[in-house]
């Protein structure tokens, strides 16, 4: 039922831009946001936003990544600027079902940020 689709991963050169999209369908979510899990590491939480608009990111990417909604199309985006070497690893769309309490998973795309 639940589906999540992201796409517009791919590899850069450190500085560059990338534009994450994750289209879902199934259900209406409170909370949607990314994740990201580099090699090795545990996976975690880039960014997330309500239904209005209220966003929160890590510290890492503060001031460089931007997240946003089109709650017509159930699709969440997240605007990567200035990318950096470290902002490597597979980038997850989460959704999240607040009646429910459960959260859904995309497939992952990977962004490779060379030096």
């Amino acid at each position: 039922q639940v589906r999540l689709v992201e796409s517009g991963g791919g590899l850069v050169q450190a500085g560059e831009s990338l534009r994450l999209s994750c289209a879902a369908s199934g259900g209406v979510f409170g909370i949607m946001g990314w994740y990201r899990q580099a090699p090795g590491k545990q996976r975690d939480l880039v960014a997330a936003v309500t239904r209005d608009g209220t966003a929160d990111y890590a510290d890492s990417v503060k001031g460089r990544f931007t997240i946003s909604r089109d709650n017509a199309k159930n699709t969440v985006y997240l605007q990567m600027n200035s990318l950096k070497v470290e902002d490597t690893g597979v980038y997850y769309c989460n959704a999240y079902k607040i009646v429910v309490r459960t959260a859904y998973w995309g497939q992952g795309t990977q962004v490779t940020v060379s030096s």
